[in-house]
């Protein structure tokens, strides 16, 4: 079986307004695709934390919507939307973000997925159109150099992990 990865995100600030993220998945790239793009994935490692999904609508083409609505265990509804601007299957994917309850940051959202000997690379880039926008955002460097909490995304990233192994495991592709 491959090494575990869990917690093997790297945050990157390149500018005021944007963050980069990158990790690596054991998992052949159009599998890794599939699990970030198609609803019945997404429900399963969209909300971090023990939250849950209860609406996922992703109209995967250019022009597309997509909808993920999950609920805290304290009942606030957490709402995220956007319209994909760019989907070139099973490479990249461009769409808007926005977080409902942050109405002024809206952000353009990219996935790029690249694939080596069997490892897929996620580069996750939320470019936001202003610092205040970004500033809601949780993720921040400190002077320290170390990166404040990214809210549930490194834990989604945990999660869809998992979920690539069970499949994986499924059709009996992966190596123990």
């Amino acid at each position: 079986m491959t090494p575990n990865r869990h917690g093997s995100a790297v945050i990157e600030f390149p500018s005021d307004l944007e963050i980069l993220i990158t990790r690596e998945f054991d998992a052949p790239m159009a599998l890794v695709f599939d699990v970030f793009t198609k609803p019945e994935h997404v429900r399963k490692h969209f909300a971090p934390f023990e939250e849950e999904v209860t609406v996922c609508s992703i109209d995967l083409r250019v022009g597309g919507d997509y909808r993920i609505v999950m609920v805290t265990a304290d009942g606030i509804e957490c709402s995220f939307r956007g319209t994909y601007l760019e989907v070139e299957p099973p490479t990249r994917t461009v769409q808007t973000w926005l977080f409902e309850g942050w109405p002024d940051a809206e952000a353009v959202e990219s996935m790029d997925l690249q694939e080596t000997d069997g490892v897929t690379k996620l580069t996750h880039r939320l470019a936001f159109r202003d610092k205040a926008g970004r500033d809601h955002y949780p993720a921040r460097p400190q002077d320290s150099g170390e990166t404040t909490s990214s809210g549930g995304f490194l834990d989604s990233l945990d999660a869809i992990e998992d979920i690539l192994r069970s499949l994986l495991d499924l059709t009996g592709t992966a190596s123990d």
